[in-house]
Order: structure tokens, then C-alpha cells, then sequence
């Protein structure tokens, strides 16, 4: 069926090209719905002003009401003219931005998260640019001030009040423009001359916003380099020349724990440094930010820090330092991948298998894949470091996709530390002892402290109890917005629920049938410290776990303690168990291996050995040496036996097969669609609606695709919404998001149902 023309789309007469050359419009979207791309005239007088990745203001709607929008593109000349009508067209209305806030890199690294990840490009943008720079936090408008060269040639001519005429006198023979203050200082004066001469268009005023912070940024006694063993020199000269040959290439570097891997980052950067270039190095934990900063600052002139602590000012400093090419080196968590570098050199990303550098919101992206596309648009080489790649990485790198350097020793040649496992179903059949911590790991904490080392101790659970729960009825206190039972938290005596934030005051009592021996069991981090504490009177003990660390510093602080020696006992969460160095660390103690090591989730076995054998490598890093006890009802487990053998090879030898019999990653690209609503039953029909269109669309096109489920989510309700959830998977990724992006694009979907796409979750449940 040929389209009908009417009189909007015949093609202009001849004689109105040379007027329509001069037809510019600006493609905008935005950050929430509808998304756009919406064309909008560029007015005649600001042409020059306008460009990619600058934020402006548009009408939009039949009420024309003004929204900020993200400029992508600039439409110009006759051709493009053609495809636009300029009477159904609207003018910007007003300009955000002085400078683009993204440049043409990061605005093609958009593009394709966007396309990547399905999420809409003005969604995208909005996550690239933080919050601090948008509304430009920490800058305040100021008056700058100078006298216009027509005023200059008549100054001896000017009849003025004496206190104007001194006024206007100095600021003529200043070589830089003066605010109103500095001016009334010098000619010793109110702001009333100058306020006078501004009415009478004497002074020409010029409004700048200008930074309040004042952060150090001053070049400061730099370290020397430490020596290389053969290993590291080895991998530092791979990577080197990657970086002279000014080639993108992902390098896996699998050095095991303390075998010098941040030393190579380093020498790598200050080659990257000395081409007149820059470097990100990324950490997966907030509590890794400040060792890591202090590290590459005692090496490199200026660093710039970027994590989710910073306040908004803070962070739009940083970003304004690093657009402006004054940094050498960003280190920062997962949103540091996004730093507006202009002579980006080098990626590092340091603890590559952490799931923190998976975003959790729209755009879900892995910081991971971001850095690799960047570092392919860039010509640059990324470099991803463990002790425990992920499988995905090393699948990649064992094929010859990625380059795979391997540091298979400790410098300074020290051991590994010997890793033993404590069989719990012994110590819970013996009724002589109760509690976390079981007499050998006690025993050999008296031992560490009695000849003044360090103790760590690792439980992935936070609060105090995990359950409470009345023995008379069996009733289990829940919380109402999430199927799922509430954590005692002692030092506030409430009960929390983790996903939702929903807080009672503990009970006493039970609330069903009365009785008031309710019971609380289950074991988190609070319980652990009180029974450590208890144990071990004497010796100081530090508790960290996002309860504790939640002020500005915080880790900062507990980790300088730790180092100095003021604690002796160092308990938490995951946070303690990754990427620090503490030499006088000689025991480590895992308190239940098994925590997620049976979660409904094809990950579970490989988080369960990154994280023993992680916390395994904090100790035996000082002359003192180190042992590691995993406490496990699972000691025959194949994944505990190698983690106790720190062989991830082995490991990988015998997880990667099962991948590949079941077509998980790194095998086949996975997707997850999560359906929720108020009403079960509709979130459940709407899930299985997609579920069918998207078994409909593969039986048509016969293409390699997958689906499983919908299914209930396994914690079914959550913030008051029920889940229900279904993946797809595929062969080949980019047909499997063209597909899904197909079915949903065509989703009528009700009001009272939200639905999400993550590809490549790490998110199972």
C-alpha cells in the first residue's frame, strides 16, 4: 500500500531551497517518558551554540509545558531539511548548558548502552552525567568585572564622583576582571560607586558560576617505584606494549592474592602517563576506595576520587577537574567508567568478578562490558585483575578472545597461606559447645592475638539474628511488603526488613498467639560481635557491615584503626573480604561458607569460591605468614575443597562444562524479564503473555532462542509488588535483544504493572 501525499509532504518548490539550507534542527531526548527523539528548531541566533550532549529546555505537549532534554544530534543543510516539516516543528526554548556535558565519546558510549541494555538513551545520559554536575552543586553565581575598551579611550574625559572615578580607574588598570568585593577593597569603597557605574554602562558585567570547594589537589611527594619479580615485569611488558602500539585489547590478569597486581597497575599507568595520557582504575567496594586512592597517590601527582559517598558538590568538583584534563588518574567504584577523561589511555578494573560493577537500575549495566566498548572506541587497553576471574572473563581470555597474563606467585615469593575446613556437623553434634565460632577456630584466635596478630572473620549476614519466630505457634514475623522474614537488629532492638527498609520495634511477645518466649535464631554480624566480644574481653574488636559504615569516612576510619593497630578483631560483611592489605593479619576465619552457596542461582557455586578464597588471600601477606579456617556443613563440597586449595583452575575446569551443558553465560547471552504488580494474579497473566509472544516470535522466525518460565520469583513479593519472572536466552546476543526489544516495544501494558528487561543479570532472585 503506497502512502497518500497531501500537501505536507510534496517536496518544496526551487526557488525556497536557499531558504531552507539555513533550517536547523537539534534531535533531543529525554530522561523519563515519552523518550524521544523529538526534532526541534534551533533558532537562527543560536546555531553556534547549540551542540551534542548539551541539556536545553523544549516545549512538549499540548500544553507546550518546558522539559529539560539531551541534545544528540544536529540536523543541518538542505537534505536533512527535506525530511521535516518546519511548520509542525517547535523552537528550543531556552539553553541549559554553556559546554556539552557529554563529549562525542561518552554521547557513542550512550548509544550503545542504550541499544545494548534496551534502555532509552536520554535514561542513559542522565546516568552518565551524576546529579552534583547537573544542577552544577557547590558553584555559586558571581559578578566578575571590566571596563570596556570604548570606555577606557575616554577615562580622562569621564566627569564621575571622586569614589566612582577611583573606582573605574583601578579596574581599568587591572590586568583580569575583579569581582564587586575585590574592587571595593581596592579603591576603598561601598558597592555603591560600583553599583553606579554599572547603571551607567561604565563597567561591563560579566556572571560566572565558580566552585566553593577548595580541595587538594597540590602536587605532593611522590614514591618510589617498588621492584618487579620476573612475573610482574613480564606482565607489566605485555601490557606496555599494548599501550605503544596504541592497540584495544582486553587483558585478563589472573594473579593470585598478594602476588603484586596493583604494583603492575601502576607501572603500566605511569607509562600511559608519561604519552601525556590519563587512566581509570576501577574498585568493586567502597571500603577498597580510600587504600586505593592513597596508594596511586603516593604515586601520581593527582588523582580524583569518584564513589556514591561523595556529596553532590564534591562530585561535580571532580567531574569539572577531570573534563578539564587536570587529572592524571580517576579511581572509583562503578560509575568511574564514566569519567569525561579527554586523553583517555588506560582502563584498569581491579577485582573484575565483583557483582557490584552490575548497575541494579535502569540502565543495568555491567561496568565491566562498558569499560571494554569504551576501551574499543577509545583504542586503548583494558585490563581486568583477580585472583578469581570471572568465568565469563576467562572463558574468553582460555579461547584467545582476551589476552591472559597469570601471576602465579606471591611477591616477595611468600606462601599462600594453608587453608583448612571446620566440618560444623561435628561441632554441632557435640552439646558441650554452642555458638558462631567453634573451638578450633577459637583456639586458634587465641593463638594469633596471644602473639599480637590480626584476626578477620567473615559472615555474609547482617543483624543479629535472621529469624524471629514463636516455638508456641510457629509463627515467623514477616515483613508486609516482601515474602520474607524480618532481622533482628539488636542495637536498635528493631526488626528490619533489608529490601525495603521496613523497621518494627522487636517483639516480646507473639502477636498471634500470645507467648512470650518468642525466639530469635539465625546468626548476622551483630550476634558475631557480641559473642566475640565475649570471648575475647580484652582485645579490641571493629564491626563492619553497611549498619555501621553508613558515615561519610567511615571506612576510612575503621580501616586506618585496623592498620595502626588499635583493633585487633576485625569482623563484617563482603566488604572486609576483598582487595586489603594488612601484613599483620595471621588468621582469617570464615564463620558459614555455605551462606550462598545453595541460593537458587547458576552463579551460587562461583560466588561462594570468589568470596572464601578472597578473604583467604588478606592473610600470610607479612613476615609473620598466615592460616585460613572455613567453617562449612559442606566440607566435601567440590567448590570448598577448591577454594581450600586456592585452585581456581580446578574450579573453573569443573564449573565451565556444566555451564555449557545448560547454555548459561559464558555459553549463551541471558536475559531476564521481571513482571510485578499489586495483583498476583495480573502481574502472573501479563508474565505469561509475554512469555508466549516471545515463544510465538521464535516459532516464526525458527531463530536459537530459549525462553524459560514465567515462574514466581523466589521472593515472590517484594516492596508490595508480587514477581514474577522469565529469561530468554541466546546464541546470538544481538538477535536475542532485537527480539525481546520487539515483544516489549509492542506491550500494551496495564497501569497497575511495571515489568523490567536485565541482560545479563547476576540477580536471580
Amino acid at each position: 500500500m503506497t502512502e497518500q501525499k497531501n500537501l505536507f509532504n510534496v517536496d518544496p518548490e526551487p526557488w525556497l531551497l536557499d531558504d531552507m539550507d539555513d533550517f536547523q534542527t537539534a534531535s533531543i531526548v529525554f530522561a523519563e517518558a515519552p523518550y524521544g527523539p523529538y526534532e526541534y528548531i534551533i533558532p537562527s541566533d543560536w546555531s553556534s551554540r547549540v551542540a551534542k550532549g548539551m541539556r536545553v529546555r523544549v516545549p512538549l505537549g499540548r500544553g507546550s509545558r518546558k522539559v529539560m532534554g539531551y541534545c544528540i544530534e544536529i540536523n543541518a543543510g538542505q537534505q536533512k531539511s527535506r525530511s521535516f516539516d518546519r511548520s509542525k516543528l517547535r523552537d528550543i526554548a531556552a539553553i541549559v548548558d554553556e559546554a556539552p556535558l557529554v563529549n562525542d565519546s561518552l554521547l557513542e558510549l550512550a548509544k550503545w548502552i542504550s541499544e545494548q541494555y534496551l534502555c532509552p538513551l536520554g535514561t542513559v545520559i542522565e546516568t552518565i552525567v551524576p546529579a552534583g554536575v547537573r544542577t552544577k552543586a557547590g558553584t555559586r553565581e558571581i559578578a566578575f568585572l571590566s571596563v570596556p575598551n570604548q570606555v577606557v579611550a575616554k577615562l580622562t574625559q569621564l566627569q564621575l564622583p571622586k569614589k566612582q572615578a577611583e573606582a573605574l580607574k583601578i579596574l581599568s588598570a587591572s590586568s583580569s576582571p575583579l569581582t564587586v568585593d575585590q574592587l571595593a577593597d581596592a579603591a576603598g569603597c561601598s558597592a555603591a560607586p560600583i553599583k553606579s557605574l554599572c547603571e551607567k554602562k561604565l563597567i561591563h558585567v560579566d556572571l560566572e558560576r565558580v566552585h566553593q570547594n577548595d580541595h587538594d589537589l597540590k602536587p605532593r611527594r611522590i614514591e618510589a617505584d617498588l621492584e618487579l619479580n620476573p612475573a610482574q615485569q613480564s606482565a607489566l611488558d605485555q601490557i606496555s606494549q599494548v599501550v605503544r602500539d596504541q592497540a584495544s585489547e582486553t587483558i585478563v590478569l589472573h594473579g593470585i592474592t598478594g602476588s603484586g597486581k596493583t604494583e603492575v597497575y601502576i607501572r603500566a599507568i605511569q607509562e600511559v602517563i608519561e604519552h601525556g595520557r590519563q587512566a581509570i582504575v576501577l574498585v568493586p567496594e567502597i571500603s577498597l576506595t580510600p587504600q586505593t586512592r592513597q596508594r596511586f597517590r603516593a604515586r601520581f601527582k593527582r588523582v580524583a576520587v569518584m564513589h556514591s559517598h561523595l556529596t553532590p558538590s564534591e562530585r561535580h568538583w571532580h567531574w569539572q577537574q577531570i573534563a578539564n584534563g587536570q587529572i592524571e588518574v580517576v579511581v572509583g567504584a562503578r560509575s568511574a567508567v564514566f569519567a569525561p577523561l579527554p586523553r583517555l589511555g588506560i582502563i584498569v578494573i581491579d577485582e573484575e568478578h565483583d557483582g557490584s560493577f552490575k548497575q541494579d537500575k535502569a540502565p543495568r549495566y555491567h561496568a565491566r562490558d562498558v569499560a571494554r566498548k569504551r576501551s574499543e572506541l577509545a583504542r586503548i587497553p583494558l585490563v581486568l585483575g583477580s585472583a578469581t576471574p570471572s568465568l565469563e572473563s576467562y572463558h574468553l581470555a582460555k579461547a584467545g578472545d582476551y589476552k591472559l597474563i597469570r601471576l602465579p606467585h606471591r611477591a616477595l615469593n611468600r606462601p599462600l597461606p594453608d587453608v583448612s575446613t571446620i566440618d560444623l556437623r561435628t561441632e554441632f553434634a557435640s552439646k558441650s559447645h554452642r555458638g558462631a565460632i567453634s573451638r578450633p577456630l577459637q583456639n586458634a584466635m587465641k593463638e594469633a592475638l596471644s602473639q599480637d596478630g590480626q584476626v578477620i572473620l567473615l559472615l555474609n549476614r547482617r543483624g543479629f539474628a535472621t529469624s524471629i519466630q514463636c516455638p508456641s505457634c510457629g509463627y515467623v514475623v514477616e515483613c508486609p511488603n516482601c515474602d520474607i522474614a524480618l532481622t533482628h537488629h539488636q542495637d536498635s532492638n528493631r526488626a528490619v526488613c533489608h529490601y525495603c527498609d521496613y523497621m518494627i520495634p522487636s517483639p516480646v511477645r507473639c502477636s498471634q498467639c500470645d507467648y512470650e518466649g518468642i525466639r530469635f535464631s539465625g546468626l548476622g554480624t551483630q550476634k558475631l560481635e557480641a559473642e566475640v566480644k565475649s570471648r575475647f574481653p580484652n582485645d579490641a574488636c571493629l564491626r563492619m557491615d553497611s549498619d555501621t559504615m553508613q558515615r561519610i569516612g567511615s571506612h576510612e576510619e575503621a580501616l586506618d584503626r585496623f592498620r595502626n593497630g588499635e583493633i585487633k578483631i576485625l569482623l563484617g560483611t563482603q566488604m572486609i573480604a576483598k582487595g586489603l592489605d594488612f601484613p599483620n593479619v595471621t588468621l582469617v576465619g570464615v564463620i558459614n561458607a555455605d551462606t550462598a552457596l545453595h541460593l537458587p542461582d547458576f552463579r551460587a557455586a562461583e560466588r561462594t569460591f570468589c568470596l572464601v578464597t578472597q578473604v583467604a588471600g588478606r592473610t600470610g601477606r607479612g613476615d609473620k605468614g598466615g592460616r585460613v579456617l572455613v567453617q562449612t556443613f559442606n566440607p566435601e563440597n567440590p567448590t570448598i575443597q577448591a577454594a581450600e586449595q586456592h585452585d581456581f583452575e580446578r574450579f573453573a575446569e569443573q564449573e565451565i562444562p556444566e555451564r555449557e551443558q545448560f547454555g548459561y553465560p559464558p555459553f549463551r547471552q541471558l536475559a531476564r524479564i521481571v513482571v510485578r504488580g499489586e495483583s498476583e494474579v495480573f502481574a502472573g497473566a501479563f508474565a505469561t503473555q509475554i512469555g508466549e509472544e516471545l515463544r510465538k516470535r521464535i516459532k516464526v522466525s525458527g531463530d536459537d532462542i530459549r525462553v524459560l518460565g514465567p515462574a514466581a520469583a523466589p521472593i515472590n513479593k517484594l516492596r508490595g509488588k508480587y514477581r514474577f519472572h522469565l529469561f530468554a536466552s541466546g546464541a546470538d546476543g544481538e538477535l536475542l535483544r532485537r527480539m525481546i526489544a520487539e515483544v516489549t516495544g509492542q506491550l500494551r501494558t496495564p497501569n497497575e504493572i511495571q515489568w523490567i528487561v536485565d541482560i545479563d543479570p547476576l540477580d536471580m532472585l
